[in-house]
């Protein structure tokens, strides 16, 4: 079985390390941990992978994170990846630092590049790990807030809680997303 794992997150110097990228982040370490190689591709950088039987293709687009959608339809159109095959990795602002969360489906919830990800997709059905980054910034400042880095001590929370959400992804690939909800939520 192959699967598209994609992690949201801004190309750049000026965004390494930011709440944002999170995504990246994941997708990173499953790829270092694996000792897969990024290529510079089409709307991306891509990985493989394989977790016993199942290939992961591992996907960070190059087209900011508004534009993602562009990336993910064109990946899964070009590794003949269906729908139920397809994890999105993303920032959280309603979940604590380090929390994880998948689901199956589910609003946008005002993150930009979910909504285009549903838009070139034509639907919101799609599976996501949402990893959480906080959410305590003055009103009116949640974009320097995403673009910003974690402070020393919700770094050290991330660094624990990265190779959870790598578990995750395997889990999903292995034993599929219900079994991943079951034993990843809340963690």
């Amino acid at each position: 079985m192959k699967y598209l794992i994609v992690g949201l997150g801004n190309i750049g110097d000026e965004y390494v390390g930011t709440r944002h990228n999170i995504g990246f982040r994941v997708v990173d370490a499953l790829a270092k941990a694996q000792g897969a190689t990024w290529q510079d591709k089409r709307y991306g950088f891509v990985a493989r992978m394989r977790v016993k039987n199942a290939e992961l293709v591992l996907l960070k687009p190059s087209t900011y994170m508004n534009l993602s959608g562009n990336a993910v339809r064109y990946w899964m159109q070009q590794e003949k990846v269906e729908m139920p095959n397809l994890l999105v990795i993303v920032d959280d602002l309603s979940l604590p630092v380090g929390a994880i969360r998948m689901k199956q489906s589910g609003s946008a919830g005002g993150h930009n590049g979910l909504k285009h990800i549903a838009q070139m997709l034509g639907t919101e059905a799609y599976n996501r790990l949402k990893f959480g980054i906080g959410n305590d910034y003055p009103r009116g400042q949640q974009i320097d807030f995403v673009l910003g880095c974690f402070p020393e001590e919700e770094e050290k929370v991330v660094e624990e809680k990265v190779p959870v959400a790598c578990e995750a992804v395997k889990a999903f690939a292995l034993s599929g997303m219900a079994f991943a909800m079951n034993h990843y939520n809340g963690k």
